[in-house]
């Protein structure tokens, strides 16, 4: 199976740039969420049980519409959603805020914008039999190296900061789960529809974010949130799963 580059539209152009943007910016604002006083969990299970309540409202509100759509999945499905639920959405953004936390949250952009596409490359080559050209081969050493020197540059020279070389080691385990979920998911992908796939393992993943939540006894902090806090958290929140679910739609 090869790798068939197509040509992108404006459309799809504006929209990757938008992906890159929100992804981007996501960072910064969970670093700002953290400083004010909130963890790691309580932020993602926050995130999450929003993002799993305006899904559920778009697939209800698509069911009114289109009669024909389904919202429910087969019983032998449901094991492969919750591992991309648990792969892609809980342990991932737990590790992930718990890296940005203890390192910051350009070292978290690095590892997982630019080290995760290089991953899913090297899985779905092994994986699913996709071939590699030679430079794309040359393109993912490239990207590796670029990362590999940023990221030591930053942590080997730790003068006393314990806390920023463990973070690190800790986000670099979330582009393997990254990978792991974006290639398990092509799988899937071939029998649902991308909005349904999409809700399916957001809805699970915050719902198992939630025993976290309650065993830490955090997620009452976010009552503590300042009238800025609120509004940074929002101004990303809302239009970035917006974005997600539009794109379940093409």
């Amino acid at each position: 199976m090869r790798m068939v580059s197509k040509q992108m539209s404006p459309f799809n152009a504006f929209l990757m740039l938008c992906l890159i943007t929100f992804w981007g910016s996501s960072f910064v604002v969970v670093k700002i969420t953290l400083n004010e006083g909130l963890t790691p969990i309580a932020i993602a299970t926050f995130r999450f049980l929003i993002a799993s309540a305006m899904f559920l409202a778009v697939l209800l509100i698509n069911k009114s519409v289109n009669r024909t759509c389904t919202l429910v999945v087969d019983k032998k499905d449901l094991p492969a959603l919750l591992l991309l639920a648990l792969t892609g959405v809980t342990f991932f953004f737990i590790i992930q805020y718990t890296g940005i936390e203890m390192a910051n949250a350009s070292i978290a952009a690095i590892l997982v914008c630019l080290l995760s596409p290089i991953l899913i490359s090297v899985f779905s080559s092994w994986l699913l039999k996709e071939h590699l050209s030679g430079k794309q081969v040359l393109g993912i050493g490239i990207a590796f190296a670029g990362t590999f020197t940023v990221v030591a540059g930053g942590s080997l020279d730790l003068n006393g900061n314990n806390g920023f070389f463990l973070g690190t080691l800790i986000l670099l385990s979330t582009p393997f789960l990254w990978a792991a979920y974006t290639v398990g998911g092509k799988a899937v992908m071939k029998k649902y529809s991308p909005l349904l796939v999409s809700a399916y393992v957001t809805i699970l993943g915050g719902l198992c974010l939630l025993p976290f939540a309650v065993v830490e006894n955090s997620l009452g902090r976010i009552l503590t949130l300042t009238v800025q806090g609120w509004g940074q958290s929002f101004t990303w929140l809302l239009p970035v799963h917006c974005w997600a679910i539009s794109s379940g739609f093409m």
